[in-house]
């Protein structure tokens, strides 16, 4: 809960329990203590905004005051007298208290953490348009149209605002809640969720070019899921850039207010294997060549004397990273294109990757995490196709599996809660344990592959005692 909302309910507990701790009642300094607790709610809803799960807090303390404002005019009563029906009305006004105070605790203002590397981040979103190729899931005849997400190393001014963690929340929140079949206002506050980055602040100037990671989220995913470790690799001097692939997201909203919904036919379910296989690395072999064309728009940025990124981006030093389909993405781009000089996958979807690339491996310096929750299907598809694959790679590879976790642990998601696990988004294994983790093994492999820093994090059994060593 944010500061407000904390003091709003221990105002109101005060209020609730003062003439048990002193034995008086009706006192009419303690009176004023709900007119306190509106004020309160006045500043919170100023300052930091209304959300639904505060409604039940509203709502008693607006009952609180009515009760409380006729104390005013009459003289203090004296004695308060802990056995009496009183008393009664009192306590079960405080378990009234504490069960308006859950719902905002279980469902907090998800807080995006700040990150521990010495460089202030900015961002910036970008819409690239590629004229080369058609749009394959829209239905109209029109180039291929996404959007890029870009963090980097910042110089803010004092005037610079932080960034949300989505734009256009209220949309994606709808959206993301239909995708976990939870009602449509359920994560409505994501609007109110802001992130230590500084929206569009100038970047850092550099004495060497910043080597760039480009992140491919997942099916039905979107480019600000990881922001969590975008924010870490930009703070140790990266640019990173996320791709949002659109109709592969859940939604994309361009700035002029196009709203380009998923299209479940690019992934359909419910037809025969072959069907779906084929249209799987269509769609790999689309969100490839979106990470190409984001490449080649840091190509042209660096070299545009009115860009921010002039010279300030060393393009011999790309690495991809990709969770979930994205993984596959990732795999595949590396796979067909030499400018991608390291790649890491979280729990990658295999199904997309091309036959090519099964078959021959890629040659870039490689790494892997998986969840639990796949590892533990030994001989799912997945399994057998990263198995296939694996076979084909340098055997220095590593691939780990992280106890206690399932697909969503390696986005931002399970940040939306504290009980997140029972709502799907995460494993049993503590939230920020499993960021800790992720963000130890992303960022030695990015140091180690794109800056030459060694680490030996990859030697021997894992630091980290819910790491297991697959390969």
């Amino acid at each position: 809960m944010r500061p407000l909302e904390i003091l709003i309910p221990v105002t109101l507990a005060l209020y609730i329990l003062w003439p048990f701790f002193t034995g008086r009642e009706n006192l009419r300094l303690v009176t004023l203590i709900p007119i306190l607790t509106a004020a309160l709610i006045g500043a919170h809803l100023l300052i930091e905004g209304y959300r639904w799960q505060m409604i039940p807090l509203y709502a008693l303390a607006g009952i609180i005051l009515l009760t409380a404002l006729p104390e005013l005019s009459r003289p203090a009563t004296g004695e308060f007298r802990r056995l009496s029906w009183a008393a009664a009305g009192l306590l079960g006004t405080l378990i009234l208290l504490a069960a308006s105070t859950a719902l905002p605790v279980l469902l907090p203002v998800p807080n995006v953490s700040t990150p521990s590397g010495p460089y202030p981040v900015g961002t910036q979103t970008f819409v690239l348009t590629d004229e080369s190729r058609r749009e394959l899931y829209s239905r109209l005849d029109e180039p291929r149209k996404f959007m890029l997400q870009v963090w980097y190393p910042a110089n803010p001014n004092s005037d610079t605002s932080h960034a949300p963690w989505m734009n256009d929340a209220p949309i994606f929140a709808r959206e993301i809640a239909k995708f976990f079949e939870l009602p449509e206002f359920f994560l409505d506050h994501l609007e109110l969720v802001q992130t230590p980055a500084y929206q569009n602040a100038q970047l850092k100037p550099s004495n060497s070019a910043y080597p760039v990671v480009i992140f491919s989220h997942g099916w039905s995913g979107f480019a600000a899921q990881n922001t969590g470790q975008a924010l870490e690799l930009a703070s140790r001097g990266y640019i990173v850039a996320a791709v949002q692939h659109t109709y592969g997201a859940i939604v994309t909203i361009f700035p002029d207010g196009e709203i380009a919904y998923n299209n479940p036919n690019a992934l359909p379910d419910d037809v025969p294997e072959n069907e779906y296989d084929q249209a799987a690395h269509i769609l790999a072999e689309q969100w490839a060549s979106d990470i190409g064309f984001a490449l080649d728009f840091f190509e042209e940025e660096s070299t545009d004397p009115d860009s921010q990124f002039f010279t300030t981006i060393d393009l011999e030093a790309v690495g991809v990273f990709g969770h979930s389909t994205g993984g596959g993405a990732a795999i595949q781009f590396c796979g067909t294109d030499s400018r991608c000089k390291s790649v890491l996958g979280m729990d990658p979807f295999m199904t997309p990757v091309s036959e090519q690339v099964l078959e021959n491996g890629i040659p870039q310096p490689a790494f892997f995490m998986f969840s639990q929750a796949w590892v533990d299907i030994v001989d799912s598809k997945n399994n057998r196709l990263f198995k296939r694959f694996y076979a084909n790679l340098d055997p220095s590879t590593r691939v780990i599996g992280i106890q206690g976790t399932t697909h969503y642990d390696f986005s931002d998601l399970p940040m939306l809660s504290p009980i997140a696990s029972r709502l799907g988004l995460k494993g049993p294994l503590n939230g920020e344990r499993v960021i800790e983790i992720t963000n130890a093994y992303l960022i030695d492999f990015f140091n180690l592959t794109l800056k030459g820093q060694p680490t030996d994090l990859f030697d021997g059994p894992s630091i980290f005692q819910e790491v297991i060593n697959i390969h």
